[in-house]
């Protein structure tokens, strides 16, 4: 039987973040293609929502990329009003990925780097 643990996606994952005025944009990337069904299992729209609901989050969408072996998740009135609109030192929401990154899943220990 495989032995499951619970890690941060920032275990098995890697994310970058942009930013289209109010709307936070965060790929996610798994560093083994095996990982990819069990993190589309695991990292939903809800969660992401949740996530970052203190922020203001609204709506996310998430884009499955299965021929990438990634996603992209678009969240919706996460950046307090944009890069033009916000005194948040981080307006364009670029520390926004490693948020995502904290988000805990499942994975098998064999597939885990290191």
């Amino acid at each position: 039987m495989t032995e499951m643990v619970e890690v941060p996606l920032h275990a098995v994952a890697h994310s970058r973040a942009g930013d289209k005025g109010n709307r936070g944009n965060l790929s996610l990337i798994p560093y083994d293609p095996a990982l990819y069904s069990l993190l589309a299992e695991q990292v939903t729209e809800e969660r992401v929502l949740a996530l970052f609901a203190h922020r203001g989050a609204t709506k996310v969408t998430r884009y499955d990329l299965p021929r990438l072996g990634a996603f992209n998740f678009v969240v919706d009135d996460v950046l307090e009003g944009g890069v033009n609109g916000s005194l948040n030192l981080d307006g364009h929401g670029k520390t926004q990925s490693f948020r995502l990154l904290s988000l805990t899943v499942s994975v098998p220990r064999e597939l885990l780097q290191g």
